[in-house]
């Protein structure tokens, strides 16, 4: 449903950065342009997500009774305290974070060739989900170029070390231009 959205919008080279379950959208995206209009991005870079084409090895939380949910959101560390700690605010956020949760744990990877353009991937090394082989596994996704790097943080290290990971992504979207000619 993305693609033809979008579509106006790939006249310029462009890359896909998506954290977590956007890691997971923005690779079948890619995948998607491909196949239908054959527009490839100069990169895709994707955080916290472990590849997909890994089993998920996790706990499901989208079918979690409230009380647990809200346990592991809290040790998820994404979530702020105040809205946490909000009854009324939660109550309108759960459903979308079980959703949320639901796309993915429910998600099933069908076999697609390599990408042709490269990937980065970045993840936390105090992430309770991700690990660093599970995110070392997107090597198997591009023909190009693949960097995996480790930043300081959980599975929110994009807030933690978000200057480091601005740095990685301008170097890395610099590199991605340089290689395509642009």
């Amino acid at each position: 449903m993305l693609a033809p959205v979008i579509l106006p919008y790939l006249d310029v080279p462009f890359a896909f950065f998506g954290h977590s379950m956007g890691g997971l959208i923005s690779f079948e995206l890619i995948h998607e342009l491909h196949r239908q209009h054959d527009f490839v991005p100069v990169r895709q870079l994707i955080a916290g997500h472990r590849a997909p084409q890994l089993p998920d090895q996790t706990p499901a939380l989208h079918q979690l009774p409230e009380s647990e949910l809200l346990i592991q959101l809290r040790r998820l560390n994404g979530t702020p305290q105040a809205v946490l700690q909000d009854a009324e605010l939660m109550q309108f956020f759960l459903p979308l974070l079980r959703a949320d949760f639901a796309v993915c744990e429910t998600y099933t990877y069908t076999t697609k060739p390599p990408l042709t353009c490269p990937i980065s991937v970045f993840g936390g090394l105090q992430d309770p989900r991700v690990s660093y082989d599970e995110l070392a596994a997107w090597r198997e996704q591009t023909c190009s170029a693949f960097i995996h790097r480790m930043l300081p943080g959980d599975h929110f290290f994009l807030h933690s070390a978000q200057a480091l990971l601005l740095q990685a992504l301008t170097q890395d979207l610099a590199q991605g231009m340089k290689t395509s000619g642009i």
